[in-house]
């Protein structure tokens, strides 16, 4: 059976629900339940491709950018394959909306907080706890030796969602609902009954395909091909040995017009996986 609303990890799911002027009161409350010390009443999307210094930096583009209405800033990635250096790149784009804070002439430095949001379709390899259990979030902040917090205006949260497995029943705080809702959301055929307040509705509202133009149905069938495309490509390579390293290298010859036998005789890859990437 066809599902009613779309997958939230795909590019055109995450943004419809998350990234659009409409689904403002929708991010707000999410990023409410995750950052409750941010006190975000309002706030703007602002440029994804304009951060950088240069040509390559502009190319960085992130799923979500915003600014709250105290001038804090919130990126919000969506990631749906491990990557090599994915922990390098999160920090190098939390860069970005801290270089922009400069201003000309006098300046004392003074910063607002920034806030790097990432949800993963997959998990770390250290993601376990002291005790053994496997943890869904990890926030990240500076600190010294002694594990004394040594800058408080910077904050990475990862939410590592294959290890969220919380029945329904089970859901206590706003983001519990609201990881459920992620990790669930394509499954669902109506909208469960711990659902049923204002903000989970216009998320339902803004998740089912019914309600999308013939183009904007187009363009969600294209994203999630493309998502179980890279899903198949991953999980057929971690289950045959195969780095992730090579993954990249193919992609990259792909990417300069490489001719298809010497990507194969350089990676060892398929010429389907190939075609995946």
């Amino acid at each position: 059976m066809k599902a009613r609303y779309v997958n939230p990890f795909t590019d055109f799911g995450f943004k419809k629900i998350f990234g659009e002027d409409a689904s403002k009161p929708v991010l707000i409350d999410f990023l409410t339940s995750l950052l409750p010390e941010s006190n975000i009443i309002d706030l703007t999307f602002k440029d994804k491709a304009k951060s950088g210094q240069t040509d390559e930096d502009r190319k960085a583009i992130y799923d979500i950018y915003c600014e709250t209405h105290s001038g804090e800033k919130i990126i919000v990635e969506l990631q749906k394959a491990k990557q090599n250096y994915f922990k390098d790149r999160t920090v190098y784009y939390s860069t970005f909306p801290i270089q922009e804070q400069a201003e000309k002439g006098e300046w004392d430095y003074q910063l607002k907080s920034v806030y790097c949001v990432g949800i993963l379709d997959f998990t770390f390899e250290e993601g376990k706890s002291k005790n053994g259990q496997n943890e869904v979030i990890h926030t990240v902040q500076l600190k010294d030796q002694n594990n004394k917090l040594f800058y408080k205006k910077l904050l990475f949260v990862y939410l590592e969602m294959p290890h969220f497995t919380a029945k329904e029943y089970e859901l206590e705080t706003r983001l519990d609902k609201w990881l459920y809702f992620i990790k669930h959301l394509e499954d669902f055929e109506n909208i469960p009954e711990i659902f049923k307040d204002d903000v989970f509705i216009q998320a339902f509202g803004k998740a089912e395909i019914a309600n999308y133009s013939p183009e904007e149905q187009h363009d969600y069938e294209q994203s999630l091909k493309n998502y179980r495309d890279l899903k198949g490509v991953i999980d057929t390579a971690i289950d045959e040995g195969k780095d992730l390293r090579t993954l990249e290298f193919a992609k990259i010859m792909k990417e300069n017009n490489e001719p298809i036998n010497k990507i194969i005789k350089y990676t060892g890859l398929t010429e389907i996986e190939i075609e995946n990437l």
